[in-house]
């Protein structure tokens, strides 16, 4: 049985195509039994960025995933966020974590401060005047924060920084560590997320040696397609599978309202 995608976007994000039912209608057609869509979370105030919902948007937002529950009964569809973890808006969050029943949450880390998004093409020249390890470090204490805050059933991406081809020049072993020793004490999962194939670094997030490391530790697995398109649904699982496969992984975690379990995948 394929696992679930539990990384999926709308238009409502304004940088995604398609409706909750158009990504439902393609699930069922790859043989998907459980999805889940995940936007982009509001950040506490609207306008810090343009790649996420409004805060007025999450009604519709609610609203639309039911629809294509309704229109889809044999297919499983959850309803999370992915929520962007940033320090000055803990309040924010866990106010966000509480307005709706939602199925899970993924806590993942753009920025590296306030004003830079290490994933953002607009602000790729940021790279050219730091020292790559520097914001390594940086995304890995964010991510840190992140898993302590106890927010969060998944974390996303979590060797986003790669995106654009900027790997580490140093081991960072002893940092990737910490999180994991962290992570396993508060449950929490990773994704296998396979937007990185479709991007600059050409890889999954995250890397074949982190996710043995991972492993070590005893963390969990998601699958996601970070779909901002319907064609996007289940993109990649192949390979996801395969690497999941090679890490010594046999199982993924499913959710439902912020309850896990764990099924084997095919």
């Amino acid at each position: 049985m394929l696992p679930p995608d539990y990384h999926m976007h709308t238009s409502l994000c304004g940088h995604a195509k398609g409706e909750p039912i158009d990504y439902a209608a393609n699930a069922l057609r790859l043989g998907l039994k459980t999805i889940g869509f995940s936007d982009h979370a509001p950040r506490s105030k609207d306008g810090l960025d343009d790649w996420r919902m409004r805060q007025s948007n999450l009604e519709t937002y609610v609203a639309k995933v039911e629809q294509a529950r309704q229109a889809y009964p044999s297919l499983e569809i959850l309803l999370a966020l992915e929520v962007d973890y940033l320090p000055d808006e803990v309040e924010w969050i866990q106010n966000l974590s509480q307005l709706y029943s939602w199925d899970y949450l993924i806590g993942s880390v753009h920025y590296v401060d306030a004003q830079w998004a290490v994933d953002n093409p607009e602000q790729l020249q940021n790279w050219e005047k730091e020292d790559v390890d520097e914001v390594w470090n940086r995304y890995i204490e964010r991510l840190i924060e992140a898993a302590e805050s106890g927010f969060f059933n998944i974390l996303g991406h979590i060797d986003l920084c790669k995106k654009f081809g900027h790997f580490p020049n140093r081991d960072m072993k002893a940092q990737w560590d910490r999180l994991f020793a962290l992570v396993k004490a508060r449950g929490i999962a990773i994704e296998l997320n396979t937007a990185g194939l479709r991007k600059q670094c050409q890889e999954i997030y995250p890397s074949a040696t982190l996710l043995h490391q991972a492993k070590r530790w005893g963390i969990p697995i998601t699958f996601g397609s970070d779909a901002h398109a319907p064609n996007e649904v289940g993109m990649n699982f192949d390979a996801a599978l395969k690497l999941a496969r090679n890490a010594g992984y046999q199982d993924s975690v499913y959710f439902n309202q912020r309850e896990s379990y764990s099924c084997r995948f095919t």
